[in-house]
């Protein structure tokens, strides 16, 4: 958890290596989390749920997510807002980047579990 308010650049966070297709790095302040994904073309984040609101931002790539059963397609400058419960996945269509806040933080990152990743 981050104690500063000083600017960070991303270039600057650490990168977690979650596996072979995906990084990820976070910054966790109090009441959010924020990260930034690097999705390799077929990464798969597996179906799972969390009790935390969740807005995804693609900034680069494309990005197939599905929420309860949906699915839709999100390029760079679409924004998605998952609620808290529902069941969510995500598989990059190509080489994307994905911003992603959490609220409250993700406390199961700073604790170190990853389970809702899937190896490729």
């Amino acid at each position: 958890m981050s104690t500063s308010t000083l600017p960070f650049t991303w270039d600057d966070v650490k990168k977690d290596q979650i596996n072979d297709l995906l990084k990820r790095q976070a910054i966790h302040a109090e009441n959010l989390t924020i990260c930034r994904m690097e999705m390799q073309t077929g990464c798969v984040v597996a179906t799972h749920s969390h009790h935390n609101e969740q807005i995804s931002m693609v900034e680069k790539g494309s990005v197939k997510f599905t929420v309860d059963g949906q699915e839709v397609v999100l390029k760079a400058g679409n924004v998605l807002q998952i609620l808290p419960n529902r069941v969510h996945s995500a598989l990059a269509l190509e080489d994307s980047i994905v911003v992603e806040t959490f609220a409250p933080r993700r406390d199961d990152w700073i604790r170190g579990d990853a389970s809702y990743t899937q190896k490729k």
